[in-house]
């Protein structure tokens, strides 16, 4: 019975968006495909905690094996759902600001349709499969960056699509290694799900299973945002509108992500553990570094936050990179607080853009002072994105630091602090000119920002608080559950 009701959630999780794109579809009417878009958010993300209750630590198989639903896969699902939910409350007040009311029945069509790639991508257990998803989400999220047609977010899109496609077609191309690989052991057709490449592992051979992983670390790194494949990011969240810009960083990243931490078992099941955690912290590093470098000078307002991105799919590289209960526990605690993060700090930016006019950080002055509530509001998640208490990022960075000094990687864990200190000063820098800084600004008048622009904001710093000041002893289990479920033994090991 309780397979039957967690069959029956998996299935209204993903019939949810895809029921509400047919129907915006027919009826043609902005206010109905708002709620239509918001009524399948909400069913999504009542159908994961559903699940999340159901079979919390349980990996459980449907629909002939091609459906996986497992502790890694629907905590990524969890975080998608929470962002679809949040944007599709802040997307009825910011896309009436865009006089666009004949063509907003398309972008809640595109919407939904992009948030329903990003919640049924963890949920194949075919390699194959997985790879499309991941393409569909490049497909419809690039008709979502142009949407506003204007030069720059179509500059973006193209870039978007040229870069990212580039890095999946490499995703693609280990993907196919990967199944060649396992025809010289299970001959020249055989089901591609993650158990049997897992369980083949050791016989693979190295040279071979090495290039396959390097191949997918990129491709997918190139759709997670990891530098130096990080180029198309920037433009992308800055360019799209506010909402598709944090289901873009606090969804779709998140995915793309789960793609390489399966691959990483493969990797330690094939006994090439070394090299694939070795580059993945490589890649982490770097993009910190990148992140730091590029947010300290940075002049756009949303482009702050995308590199803000950068820094943080970093962090979580170097969480799964560590490895260990620690540093897997952080790396899942960082998605979830990543992307409630995040998500209000782009609403934050959508809404202060539309109230001053202005994309440039210099033109903004005053916000406390001409939007008290937002202000403030915006204020305190940009203390939580830099990893300050008492906010949830602080527990999540501290444990991945706790991590990279148990593996003993002293001088990797020494540069993130250093770096996660540099960001810190330099992202609020740029809140202190805002806020506190007047200069040769004029004084303006600004718009009032609704209610549907507000509450979503809420809604994501009230529980970045609670977490920051109590990890739930629940959460911390079923982390460990995961870490267990993520720990694979080398071939050297199991000889040992």
């Amino acid at each position: 019975m309780t397979m039957n009701a967690v069959g029956a959630f998996v299935f209204a999780l993903a019939a949810a968006p895809a029921v509400a794109i047919i129907l915006i579809v027919v009826i043609h009417r902005p206010r109905a495909a708002e709620a239509l878009n918001l009524v399948a958010s909400i069913i999504s993300l009542v159908s994961v905690f559903a699940i999340l209750l159901l079979v919390p630590d349980t990996k459980v198989l449907f629909w002939g094996e091609y459906i996986i639903i497992d502790g890694l896969g629907t905590w990524s699902i969890l975080c998608a759902a929470i962002v679809y939910f949040l944007a599709s409350i802040y997307a009825i007040g910011y896309m009436r600001l865009l006089g666009e009311e004949d063509r907003l029945y398309r972008f809640y069509a595109m919407f939904a349709g992009f948030a329903l790639s990003t919640l049924v991508g963890p949920m194949m257990n075919n390699a194959g499969l997985y790879w499309i998803a991941i393409e569909l989400t490049t497909l419809i999220s690039t008709f979502l960056v142009a949407f506003e047609r204007e030069a720059e977010s179509i500059e973006a899109a193209w870039k978007y699509i040229i870069i990212v496609s580039a890095g999946i077609s490499l995703a693609l191309l280990g993907t196919v290694l990967f199944y060649w690989s396992g025809t010289f052991i299970l001959g020249p057709s055989y089901d591609m799900t993650w158990e049997t490449i897992e369980h083949i592992a050791p016989r693979l051979n190295p040279p071979l299973v090495s290039l396959a992983f390097l191949l997918v670390l990129i491709g997918y790194g190139t759709k997670v945002g990891l530098a130096p494949m990080h180029t198309w990011l920037p433009d992308a969240h800055s360019e799209g509108p506010a909402p598709v810009s944090a289901l873009l960083s606090g969804a779709l990243l998140n995915t793309a992500m789960i793609g390489i931490v399966r691959y990483l078992m493969v990797a330690d099941a094939a006994g090439i553990g070394s090299l694939a955690h070795g580059t993945l912290l490589a890649l982490g590093g770097f993009s910190l570094l990148v992140a730091a470098l590029f947010i300290v000078r940075q002049k756009g307002l949303k482009r702050l936050m995308a590199y803000s991105s950068v820094e943080h799919m970093g962090v979580i590289a170097l969480g799964f990179g560590f490895g260990g209960p620690l540093g897997i526990a952080g790396a899942l605690y960082h998605m979830l607080n990543h992307s409630l993060n995040k998500s209000a700090m782009f609403f934050g930016a959508g809404s202060i853009m539309r109230a001053y006019g202005t994309k440039r950080i210099t033109a903004i002055r005053g916000v406390l002072r001409n939007l008290p509530v937002l202000g403030g509001l915006w204020l305190a998640g940009a203390v939580a994105i830099t990893g300050a208490p008492p906010f949830a990022l602080f527990l999540s960075e501290l444990s991945i630091i706790r991590a990279g000094l148990a593996k003993a990687n002293y001088v990797l864990v020494v540069l993130m602090a250093g770096l996660l200190i540099v960001i810190f000063v330099g992202f609020l820098n740029h809140f202190k000119a805002m806020y506190f800084d007047n200069g040769t600004v004029p004084e303006r008048k600004v718009a009032p920002v609704s209610t549907w622009c507000l509450a979503p904001v809420w809604l994501a710093l009230v529980p970045l608080l609670v977490m920051g000041l109590w990890w739930p002893q629940a959460l911390w289990d079923h982390f460990q559950t995961i870490a267990h479920a993520l720990t694979v033994m080398s071939p050297a090991e199991v000889a040992r």
